[in-house]
């Protein structure tokens, strides 16, 4: 598990044992409890998260209420960019919603190891342009769903996250009330 960061990374280059020991020792793998806050609202975040194993929620308070934007699970980049690069107070919390293991991302160490190792900064930049054009298209979709198609999709491309988070939190992530959700449920199990 210590290694699965630079495994990724190994399946874009060819690592020297050099490289290898540096992208360990400036991200570190750290295990949290279920429940531990990463980030919270009016914070400036300081560190992004890979999730190696388990899962992150991003989530804002709106009116009292959680409403959760996202899940971060296995090899995914839990990370507030905005509040990173421009210093803001975040608008969103991360927390863990099992026990979570993850790689600690910190912008000054990325830099210095782009600096002694320039090629994964080229890395970087194509894997965030992959991710941006991931998000952009899941959203964009997300936008334009029914409640059910949503949901339908939801199960077929994160069909974990049913067993791994309570349902309120996936009913609030499909932007629909959990009482909604159980109907929708109810619905395709009787084929409606």
């Amino acid at each position: 598990m210590e290694n699965t960061l630079v495994d990724m990374m190994s399946n874009f280059l060819d690592l020297s044992i050099e490289e290898k020991q540096e992208i360990k020792k400036a991200f570190p793998i750290k295990t949290l409890k279920k429940e531990t806050t990463l980030l919270k609202e009016g914070q400036i975040a300081k560190d992004a998260f890979v999730v190696i194993k388990g899962c992150i929620r991003e989530y804002s308070i709106v009116d009292g209420e959680e409403v959760t934007s996202e899940f971060y699970t296995e090899l995914q980049s839990a990370a507030n960019f905005d509040s990173m690069a421009n210093k803001k107070p975040s608008k969103y919390y991360f927390s863990c919603t099992e026990d979570t293991t993850v790689a600690i991302m910190n912008p000054e160490k990325e830099n210095a190891l782009y600096k002694k190792f320039p090629h994964f900064a080229e890395i970087c930049r194509v894997e965030m342009e992959k991710m941006l054009g991931e998000n952009q298209e899941a959203f964009s979709k997300f936008k334009n769903a029914s409640p059910k198609e949503r949901y339908l999709n939801l199960l077929k491309n994160r069909p974990d996250l049913m067993q791994r988070v309570p349902q309120y939190q996936i009913a609030s992530y499909l932007g629909i009330k959990p009482e909604t959700l159980s109907r929708i449920r109810k619905r395709i199990l009787i084929g409606d």
